[in-house]
Formats: C-alpha cells, structure tokens, sequence
C-alpha cells in the first residue's frame, strides 16, 4: 500500500516571499509599500492634493505610493540619509538628510503638511532592548518633526519596535490626535517585532 508523503508546510518567509515578488510587478522598489497600502485602507489616510512628510524614504517606496495617492495636485517631500533606488515623479521632492540633525524650519512653513509617516528604523544591533530603544528614539524623533510641519486636523503614521517603550510612544500619539490606532500590516515579516501607530485628527493646540 503506497504511503501518502506528508508536505512540509511552507514557512512564514516563503509565504510573505510574494509580497517582494509582487512588488517587483507592481514598479516598486521594495515590499514595504504594501505596509502602507494595508495602513491607508484602513485607516483612509490619503486623497487628492494633501501634502505628503515621508521621513527615512529609501528605497522611495512609500514615496511612490503616497505621490499616486494624493496626484499631481498634492505633493510629498521624502528624507533620507540616501538617494532614491527609483524614478521618482514630478510631485516628489527627495532631500538626502537626517532627520536628527535637519532642522525643522528646512522643511518647511508650520502647519504646511498634512500627512507625516515614518517609515524609519535602526540598524539593527542584535540586542534586542537596544534596537527597540533605538526604534523608539527615531518615532519620538518624527513625532517631534510633524509637532514643528502638520496642519491641525492631520495625520501621523510611524513604525516603532515593540518594546519597554511603546506605551510612552502611544501616549505621545494620543496626547496629539483624536484617533490613535496599532496596526501591523500583514506584509510585515513573520520574525519582525515592528509595528505601525496611526494618529489622525491633529489636535490645533497640542505641542
């Protein structure tokens, strides 16, 4: 009597493997863009002619996404330590720069942006309580930029690795938005601790 084989399941990585593949067919550079693709259907967080912060924007997929979302008549304006790994259209500015040391008036006018995301991270360590410490210095650090850029009423998207410090970031979200979600996009990797807030709705007179 033949013996049925029993298959192997496929594991967390070859399964999430599409979303690389994916974007590969979609024109982007890298499968983060699908992170923000599951943020924005939940949360709505684009539309035509917003003003687009994207902070920590290389590969410049967030930023491809974000300028097909708001259209010709909005803008993003994308920093980075590098130069973009793609063509960028016409509605994107790309600065090389770092966020800890450029100051907040080189960006631009107050209250001129409506939407701040941050896609930024550490270079990762292997200790575990020092990346996440880290992680939570660069949100608490683009949090502080969209105090100085974002129009009442705006919205803030940041990654942050979970960790002793996430409540302290989700109380700073709060403490400036009226919505304040946790979302992990399932594009994020299987073994990865990162995870997204959301704000939304700008209070006019917080810091």
């Amino acid at each position: 009597m033949a013996h049925r084989r029993n298959r192997a399941a496929p594991s967390p990585r070859r399964t999430q493997d599409h979303f690389a593949r994916q974007a590969k067919r979609d024109g982007f550079p890298a499968r983060s863009v699908y992170k923000l693709q599951e943020i924005d259907r939940k949360v709505r967080l684009f539309k035509s002619g917003l003003s687009v912060l994207d902070l920590g924007a290389s590969p410049g997929s967030w930023a491809l996404y974000a300028a097909k979302q708001v259209g010709l008549s909005g803008r993003v304006l994308a920093l980075d330590l590098k130069e973009p790994k793609t063509a960028l259209p016409a509605n994107v500015e790309w600065r090389v720069g770092d966020a800890f040391t450029q100051a907040i008036e080189e960006f631009a006018a107050p209250h001129s942006f409506d939407i701040v995301l941050s896609d930024m991270a550490p270079s990762t360590t292997g200790r575990k309580d020092l990346d996440q410490y880290r992680s939570f210095a660069l949100f608490m650090r683009a949090l502080e930029l969209a105090d100085g850029v974002l129009a009442p009423g705006g919205a803030f998207v940041g990654k942050i690795f979970q960790g002793a410090e996430f409540e302290e970031a989700r109380n700073a979200v709060r403490a400036r938005f009226e919505t304040v979600r946790v979302i992990q996009p399932p594009a994020t990797r299987a073994e990865s601790y990162e995870i997204f807030l959301t704000g939304q709705g700008r209070y006019a007179d917080k810091p």
